[in-house]
């Protein structure tokens, strides 16, 4: 994923995260920020994040990739989404 796709990605991600969690609006959420320490999500939000990246990237989340490295910040999430995507491009 080359960093143009990576930026869209964390937009992507940046913009479904402030929607369905307004509170970070008023923390000035930034990509390395954590979301899950801000206890603003909670064990739900953590489920419509999963969907979310299901559908919006096309990527299967298994349970093995439910850890904190995956799913700490809106970078982590970015990476995560590269690290599942690249086997498919090299098909």
């Amino acid at each position: 994923m080359s960093e143009q796709n990576m930026a869209a990605t964390n937009n992507k991600i940046r913009q479904f995260v402030l929607e369905k969690f307004p509170a970070f609006h008023q923390k000035g959420l930034q990509d390395r920020d954590s979301i899950i320490e801000s206890g603003i999500v909670d064990s739900m939000g953590m489920l419509e994040i999963v969907a979310f990246i299901e559908t919006e990237f096309g990527v299967g989340v298994e349970d093995t990739d439910l850890t904190p490295e995956n799913f700490q910040s809106i970078s982590a999430l970015s990476k995560f989404i590269k690290t599942k995507r690249e086997p498919m491009s090299k098909n």
